[in-house]
C-alpha cells in the first residue's frame, strides 16, 4: 500500500506546484499584457497630423472621383448606344412585320387562285429562319414574291446584327457599372475615414480645416482687376459663371447647378459659355492648347498633382476658382497652394 501512496503524494504535490506555477505565469502574463498595452498605446494624433491625414484622404478621394467620373461618362455613352440600337431594332421589327404582311397578301392571292405555293408555306411558318435556308426558294416564286422575301431576309439579318451589337453593349454596360461601384466605394470609404478623423477634433479645429486655405481669399473681382483680361468672350463668360458659384458646396460627382466637384465646376462654367468640355480632369487638360504657367490668362484651366486629379479655372493675379473638397465650398484660392501640373486654354 505504501508503494501506492508515495506516487499519489508526488502526483498531488506536483499538481499543486503546477497549478501555482500556472497561476503565477498567467498573472505575470496578464500584468505584462496590461503594462505592454499601456506602454505601447498609440498616442493621439495632433490636430495638425489629423489635418494632414484628412488632406491626403481628400486628395486620394479626388483621384477616385475622377476615375468614377470617367467610368460614368463611358457608362452613359454605352446606355445611349444601347437605347439607339433598341430603337433601331424596333423600327426593323416594324419593317419585318410589314414585309411579312405583304407576303401574307401574296399567299392569300395564291390560295384564292388555286393553292398556296410550298415556298410561301415555308415563309409564313412559325420558324421564320427556316425558309431562308433553301437556296432554291427565290427561284420558285414570282418577281413580287422575290422582292418581298428579299426584304424579309434583309430585315431579319439587320435585326440579328442589331441584337448582337446590343448584347455587346449590355456586356460593356455591366462592366462599366461594376467599375462605377468600385470607384464609388473607394470615394465614400475615404471620405468616411476623413469624417471619422475630423470628429476627433474640436469644432474650432474642424472649422480651421476648411478655412485655413481660404484665409487670404480676395474679394469677388480682385482676381480679374489686377491681371490681363480674358482672351475672348467665352473665357470671360466661364470666369463670370465661376464667380457666380462661389460658396456652392463640393459634392463628388456633381456638375451643378448648385453643387460641384472640381471638374464638374469647370465643365459647367464652359458649358454656360457655349463650350463643351469632357467630364474628367485628365481629359480636360487635352481639350485645348497647353499653355505655360507664365502665360496664364483668365479662363485658362489649371491642373494639379502628377495624376492630373484636380482642376480650377484661372481668374488672374495668380488666383483660381475651384471646388476644393468636402471641407470647403467653391472658392478663390492661390494657384500655388497645390502642386501645379499644367494648364490648357480651351476657348
Amino acid at each position: 500500500m505504501g508503494a501506492h501512496r508515495r506516487p499519489r503524494k508526488r502526483v498531488t504535490g506536483g499538481g499543486r506546484t503546477a497549478r501555482t506555477a500556472a497561476t503565477v505565469t498567467l498573472a505575470g502574463a496578464a500584468t505584462a499584457a496590461g503594462l505592454g498595452g499601456t506602454g505601447h498605446a498609440d498616442p493621439q494624433p495632433t490636430a495638425a497630423q489629423v489635418r494632414a491625414k484628412v488632406d491626403k484622404l481628400y486628395q486620394e478621394a479626388e483621384v477616385a472621383t475622377e476615375k468614377y467620373n470617367g467610368a460614368k461618362e463611358k457608362a452613359d455613352a454605352a446606355e445611349r448606344r444601347l437605347e439607339k440600337l433598341r430603337d433601331e431594332a424596333a423600327r426593323k421589327e416594324d419593317g419585318l412585320n410589314s414585309a411579312r404582311e405583304a407576303l401574307g397578301s401574296v399567299a392569300a392571292a395564291q390560295y384564292r387562285n388555286g393553292g398556296l405555293d410550298p415556298a410561301l408555306q415555308l415563309a409564313l411558318s412559325s420558324d421564320p429562319d427556316g425558309y431562308l435556308d433553301g437556296a432554291a426558294f427565290a427561284e420558285r416564286v414570282g418577281s413580287r414574291q422575290r422582292a418581298e422575301v428579299g426584304r424579309v431576309r434583309k430585315e431579319l439579318r439587320d435585326i440579328e446584327q442589331l441584337r448582337g451589337a446590343a448584347r455587346v453593349e449590355v456586356t460593356s454596360l455591366k462592366s462599366r457599372r461594376a467599375e462605377l461601384k468600385r470607384h464609388r466605394e473607394t470615394v465614400t470609404g475615404k471620405l468616411e475615414t476623413a469624417r471619422r478623423l475630423l470628429s476627433r477634433l474640436t469644432a474650432e479645429e474642424r472649422a480651421d480645416v476648411g478655412a485655413r486655405a481660404s484665409r487670404s481669399t480676395p474679394g469677388p473681382r480682385e482676381g480679374l482687376s489686377a491681371s490681363s483680361p480674358a482672351p475672348n468672350s467665352r473665357a470671360a463668360a466661364a470666369v463670370a459663371y465661376a464667380y457666380q458659384k462661389l460658396g456652392s458646396p463640393y459634392v463628388w460627382g456633381a456638375t451643378g447647378p448648385n453643387a460641384f466637384d472640381c471638374s464638374g465646376l469647370t465643365q459647367a462654367a464652359y458649358r454656360a459659355a457655349g463650350v463643351s468640355l469632357p467630364r474628367t480632369t485628365y481629359a480636360q487638360i487635352d481639350a485645348g492648347r497647353r499653355v505655360g504657367r507664365s502665360e496664364l490668362l483668365p479662363g485658362d484651366l489649371v491642373f494639379f498633382y502628377s495624376g492630373i486629379s484636380h482642376v480650377g479655372i484661372y481668374v488672374g493675379n495668380g488666383r483660381m476658382i475651384h471646388a476644393p473638397n468636402p471641407s470647403a465650398p467653391v472658392r478663390v484660392a492661390p494657384v500655388d497652394e497645390m502642386p501645379f501640373a499644367g494648364a490648357a486654354r480651351v476657348a
